[in-house]
C-alpha cells in the first residue's frame, strides 16, 4: 500500500513556535509572540525543551494558558530525561485545566548530549533512552486519564498514584511523540496521537541530509503505518519546515541551498548524499517559491505522505502566515 490513503485527507493544521530567547525579544516578549500566532491563524503554539537559551516550557505554558484564548498549546518536544513522568503528568494535567483543554503534550527521548552533560543529567545510550520513554508513555497514558497508576518498570515504579487534577480533554490530552529513527517511530506508532516526523540524525545529533527527501519521508510514514496497524488512521502526522524562502525563482534558491550545503552550511547537517535541485524543491522540510507554490508543495506532501500538521520554526512565523491563508480549511 502506498503512503497515500484512499480515505479523505486530514485537514491541515499549522503550528507556530517560540523559545523566548534573545533573538525573539526575550522571555518578556514571549507571551506577545503566542498572542500574535493566534491572530495570524496558527492552530497551535509549540515550545521546545532545551536547557540553553530559552524559556522553561512548563512554566511558559502556564503563562500562555491564561494569556491566549483559542490557540492550542504544546511542547515540541520535551526531553524525557529532564523530568520524572509522575511530576510531568501533574504539570501537564494542570496546564490542560488552566487552558480550558488546549494542551498537546509532545515528548521525545532527548537527543542533545551536550545539554545533559552541562546539566549533570545522565545521558543514556539510545536504547535506554527509548526504553525509558516507552515507560513514561505508559505512565502518562494512565495518569492523564485521571486514573490510578500502578507501574513496575525497569526505570520507573509508580505505586497507587492517582492522576490529578483531571484534565479537561477526554479521555486525556493528546500525546505527541517526535522521532526520526526506526525504533522511535515504532514506539510512537504504539502510543502517540500525533507523530512528529524528523529526519534521522547521526550519533552526534547532526541531521542526515538523506532524510529530508520526499522519498525518505514517505518511507518513514510507511514504517509508521506498518507499526501502527489499525491505529494508523487515528494518528495525526506532523513535520516542521526548517526553512521558508518566499521567492519568484524556486530553482535558483534551490541551487543556492545546494551550494551552501557543499560549503558546510548549516553546520548541524551531515551531508551523507548528493541531492539534486528537484530533491530540494520536493523536500517536505524546505519551502521555496511564491506563496501559491509553497501551498501547492504542502498539498503535494500531504497527498504523497498523509502528513497534514505543518510546523514552523519560531523566526518564520510571519513569513509563513500568507501560506496559511491559502490552505486554511483544506
Amino acid at each position: 500500500m502506498s503512503s497515500a490513503d484512499a480515505t479523505a485527507p486530514r485537514k491541515f493544521r499549522f503550528a507556530a513556535g517560540g523559545e523566548g530567547n534573545a533573538e525573539e525579544g526575550g522571555a518578556r516578549r514571549f507571551v506577545k509572540l503566542a498572542q500574535k500566532a493566534e491572530e495570524l491563524g496558527y492552530d497551535s503554539f509549540m515550545i521546545p525543551d532545551h536547557l540553553g537559551n530559552q524559556v522553561g516550557p512548563i512554566a511558559a505554558l502556564g503563562a500562555l494558558a491564561v494569556a491566549t484564548d483559542k490557540i492550542r498549546l504544546g511542547t515540541a518536544v520535551l526531553a524525557n530525561g529532564f523530568r520524572h513522568p509522575a511530576v510531568l503528568a501533574k504539570d501537564a494535567a494542570t496546564i490542560d485545566v488552566l487552558s480550558g483543554g488546549r494542551l498537546e503534550l509532545g515528548i521525545g527521548a532527548g537527543w542533545m548530549k551536550e545539554e545533559f552533560d552541562k546539566g549533570g543529567i545522565t545521558y543514556d545510550s539510545p536504547g535506554v533512552r527509548i526504553a525509558k520513554l516507552a515507560e513514561t508513555l505508559e505512565i502518562l497514558d494512565t495518569l492523564l486519564r485521571g486514573q490510578e497508576c500502578n507501574f513496575q518498570g525497569e526505570y520507573y515504579q509508580i505505586n497507587g498514584l492517582k492522576g490529578s487534577p483531571r484534565p479537561r480533554q477526554g479521555p486525556r490530552p493528546p500525546i505527541a511523540v517526535g522521532g526520526g529513527g526506526p525504533k522511535m517511530l515504532a514506539l510512537a506508532a504504539k502510543y502517540a496521537d500525533i507523530i512528529s516526523l524528523a529526519p534521522p540524525s547521526n550519533r552526534d545529533g547532526k541531521m542526515l541530509l538523506s532524510g529530508i527527501t520526499m522519498e525518505a519521508t514517505a518511507a518513514r510514514v510507511d514504517r509508521i503505518r506498518e507499526a501502527a496497524g489499525d491505529r494508523f488512521d487515528d494518528i495525526e502526522l506532523n513535520w516542521t519546515i526548517t526553512t521558508i524562502m518566499p521567492t519568484d525563482d524556486r530553482e535558483a534558491m534551490a541551487e543556492m541551498a545546494l551550494a551552501a550545503l557543499a560549503n558546510g552550511y548549516p553546520p548541524n547537517i551531515e551531508v551523507d548524499v548528493t541531492l539534486t535541485v528537484e530533491d530540494i524543491l520536493n523536500s517536505p522540510y524546505l519551502a521555496f517559491g511564491t506563496y501559491e507554490e509553497i501551498a501547492d508543495q504542502i498539498r503535494a506532501v500531504r497527498a504523497r505522505t498523509s502528513m497534514s500538521y505543518v510546523g514552523i520554526f519560531p523566526t518564520q512565523m510571519d513569513a509563513f502566515a500568507p501560506v496559511i491563508t491559502q490552505l486554511k480549511g483544506e
